[in-house]
């Protein structure tokens, strides 16, 4: 079975990096075990496999239908796209819209400019988090758009690079929730283990030209992206978490059926809007405690991607805090961010060169100039 298979692994295949070209493990494992979170009434059993949704879509007969040019054009999705997702999304990928985005796109690298993330990695979200095994969705923006940044994931980073200021406050909440979070060795904010636990880490614009944030906006990708966003609500019938932070991800999840899926929403974790409702919201607690009702304890995140604390008595870790940390208050801690002098009317960036969140920008512009 896949899920018992899961609780054997060792905790200390986080620490490795996974490689984007192969499909995730199935990996099952449970917060419960890790952190402990109470079990609310169950309605009924989890199942201990999916079919998957590409099980009946021939794809060398889709193939064969497209044209030429078609070919050509989606050569990029014919080869990355995970199955589960092409199977549904095929449609779109042939309409106006996309091949027109497609288009825009072979013009940028024909330019010679240098398009982030790398182009086998745009659909990585797809193959890490088949369609099937997505339990929540965290809409991110633009992917980060200077060098060893960017790799397919929202917010994720692969070492060397340091987690972004964003990211840290990210890690500053779920420590809030789970005292027994640590973050992952050397400041690092690879987030595949999340995706390969049925956490869709999807940005509404999937490219973006180096050194030039939202340069792809509005080219087609949010058309494309609002489609998976729907597909996950139209799909996934039993549920799913999404987490929305800050106005643009707000609006990617206005017409999701509150009745069927959890919708949590705040300010975005930037540095500059953090303090302003993402410390304290209690999402990633209040998201296990919705999964562990739909599907049972086996449904709950585990949110950890360090193995450094092994403790035997996790549930007392979340009712108490670390006797351990004796750091400030959330809205006090450094996040590593750092503003310039000039922080209306000019670029505010973090001081490892990672773009702030526009949206926190104006905000923090209008308060001061207000």
């Amino acid at each position: 079975m896949a899920g018992k298979a899961g609780n054997k692994r060792d905790a200390n295949h986080l620490r490795a990096p996974a490689v984007d070209s192969k499909k995730p493990k199935t990996n099952n494992g449970s917060i419960t075990s890790f952190f402990g979170v109470p079990k609310p009434k169950v309605i009924g059993p989890i199942p201990t496999s999916t079919p998957s949704p590409s099980s009946s879509f021939n794809k060398l007969k889709w193939v064969s239908s497209l044209t030429s040019e078609q070919k050509e054009l989606l050569q990029l999705e014919i080869d990355t796209l995970d199955e589960s997702w092409l199977a549904q999304l095929k449609e779109e990928l042939v309409k106006p819209e996309f091949l027109g985005l497609k288009r825009f796109l072979c013009k940028e690298r024909q330019s010679g400019a240098k398009i982030f993330p790398p182009e086998e990695e745009v659909y990585s979200w797809s193959r890490h988090t088949p369609l099937h095994q997505v339990k929540v969705v965290i809409v991110g923006q633009d992917p980060y758009h200077n060098y060893n940044q960017a790799h397919g994931l929202a917010f994720s980073v692969r070492p060397p690079t340091p987690a972004p200021p964003s990211l840290v406050n990210i890690f500053t909440e779920i420590k809030n929730d789970y005292p027994s979070f640590q973050r992952p060795a050397n400041k690092a904010g690879l987030l595949t283990p999340w995706a390969e636990r049925g956490v869709l880490l999807l940005n509404t614009c999937l490219t973006v030209r180096a050194h030039q944030p939202a340069s792809h906006s509005n080219k087609g990708w949010e058309i494309f992206t609002q489609k998976v966003i729907e597909l996950v609500a139209r799909v996934r019938t039993r549920g799913v978490v999404f987490l929305a932070w800050g106005t643009p991800a707000g609006k990617r999840v206005i017409s999701i059926n509150r009745a069927r899926h959890y919708v949590l929403q705040s300010v975005h974790p930037s540095p500059l809007s953090a303090s302003r409702g993402f410390f304290l919201n209690q999402h990633f607690k209040k998201c296990n405690e919705w999964l562990t009702e739909r599907y049972g304890a086996d449904g709950a995140i585990d949110w950890s991607l360090s193995s450094k604390r092994n403790t035997s008595n996790p549930l007392a870790m979340i009712q108490n805090p670390d006797p351990a940390d004796n750091s400030k208050s959330p809205a006090a801690k450094d996040s590593g961010f750092h503003l310039s002098e000039d922080v209306i009317g000019g670029t505010v960036k973090a001081a490892d060169g990672f773009e702030d969140d526009l949206e926190a920008l104006e905000a923090l512009a209008a308060e001061m100039t207000g």
